[in-house]
């Protein structure tokens, strides 16, 4: 049965008083929503409806990492932190293994300081690199420091005074494990970047910037590799049994310098 006019009339009167009624349950808002209501009305009518097109789009998803950076995982963090850690801990032990063979090596061989010094100060800042970094990444260092200290400056004094190729010898053993233990990081951090890639994200320039320091780094830890062997570290006798010790070592030190 259709509603009588008289029902609609009183229908139609009774709005206002319920819109009323509502503005006061919620007055903070009721000058915004006129606000909004009036601009609404001004606007023409379809202007206030999406099509079916907009809807869609609207409601649909988006997956687009398109100059975003993904956050690193705790493993992640945790790599760098150690490499951090591990880094600054070898480059103190290197500029303390130089000092110490420094004395003796030139004493007896002159013609080396100018390549002992340069050695010396590519070391010292390796050194300077990594202390900055360890400090604004708030990292950690290694709490053997005086261990390192102590065995670093033994090792570079006792093979100085067994003469020349010894100390040589020494450079080849602990830069031949330097060299590897940089190429382990920089292959780490390469298939972060290529897996970011992958997904679409974002590699920040401070993390290139990283990688390409620590290859720098390996390429002049390699280059004294180079020096020590063109002066006589393979006459070090016995030359086997000096630089497997000293590599061992190195490898036990970089484990541990990693997790303490």
């Amino acid at each position: 049965m259709a509603p009588s006019r008289a029902f609609l009339q009183r229908a139609r009167a009774s709005q206002p008083r319920k819109l009323l009624a509502m503005a006061n349950v919620f007055p903070s808002t009721t000058a915004a929503s006129n606000a909004v209501l009036a601009s609404m009305r001004s606007q023409p009518t379809q202007s206030r409806h999406f099509s079916n097109t907009q809807r869609q789009a609207a409601a649909a998803p988006t997956h687009s990492t398109e100059g975003k950076r993904k956050p690193l995982t705790e493993e992640q963090r945790e790599f760098l932190s150690s490499a951090l850690r591990v880094n600054q801990a070898g480059e103190l032990a290197a500029t303390l293994i130089y000092t110490a063979q420094r004395g003796p090596v030139v004493g007896r061989d002159p013609h080396l300081r100018p390549l002992m010094r340069h050695m010396y100060e590519q070391e010292a800042g390796h050194l300077r690199t990594f202390n900055s970094l360890i400090a604004q990444h708030r990292v950690r260092p290694t709490a053997l420091y005086p261990v390192w200290s102590v065995l670093a400056t033994g090792l570079g004094w006792s093979t100085a005074m067994m003469g020349r190729a010894a100390a040589m010898a020494c450079t080849e053993a602990v830069e031949t494990e330097i060299g590897e233990h940089y190429n382990g990081q920089i292959r780490k951090l390469l298939e972060m970047v290529s897996e970011w890639e992958a997904q679409g994200y974002e590699v920040g320039e401070e993390f290139r910037t990283l990688i390409d320091t620590l290859r720098r780094i390996r390429d002049e830890e390699l280059e004294h590799l180079d020096h020590a062997v063109e002066n006589d570290a393979k006459k070090a006798d016995p030359h086997w049994l000096l630089t497997g010790v000293i590599r061992a070592g190195c490898r036990g030190a970089i484990w541990v310098s990693e997790r303490v």
